[in-house]
């Protein structure tokens, strides 16, 4: 497993996702372990599209090491949004890592991930 040098990339890669969440941990963003890429995540968005439930939000990351909560049980409140992070808190996927993320309640929160392929 290698990551690239991000000093001298050939390809940079905007991509963005949208999902709507189950109660099950599920994986949204991928880096393969052969994909000789590094992800750079700039933003996650969790919109709560109901009108009068708070729902929880969690997102995990997984490693070789295992898996770890970015964020664990975040409120959204009814009809709101919460950046769980931008362009001044990004992490980076290296090969072989997965993001993942699951809800307190089925279909109950949206969740918008913006990242970048990098080789």
């Amino acid at each position: 497993m290698a990551n690239p040098n991000i000093v001298s990339v050939t390809s940079i890669k905007g991509k963005t996702i949208g999902a709507s969440l189950g109660t099950t941990s599920t994986a949204y963003v991928t880096n393969s372990a052969s994909s000789s890429e590094v992800y750079k995540v700039n933003t996650i968005i969790a919109s709560n599209v109901t009108a009068s439930t708070t729902y929880q939000v969690n997102i995990q990351l997984t490693t070789s090491a295992g898996t770890f909560y970015i964020v664990k049980a975040l409120d959204v409140p009814a009809d709101s949004s919460v950046v769980v992070l931008d362009k001044n808190s990004n992490i980076y996927l290296e090969e072989g890592m997965i993001l993942k993320a699951f809800a307190s309640g089925a279909n109950g929160i949206d969740l918008f991930i913006s990242y970048e392929e990098i080789a």
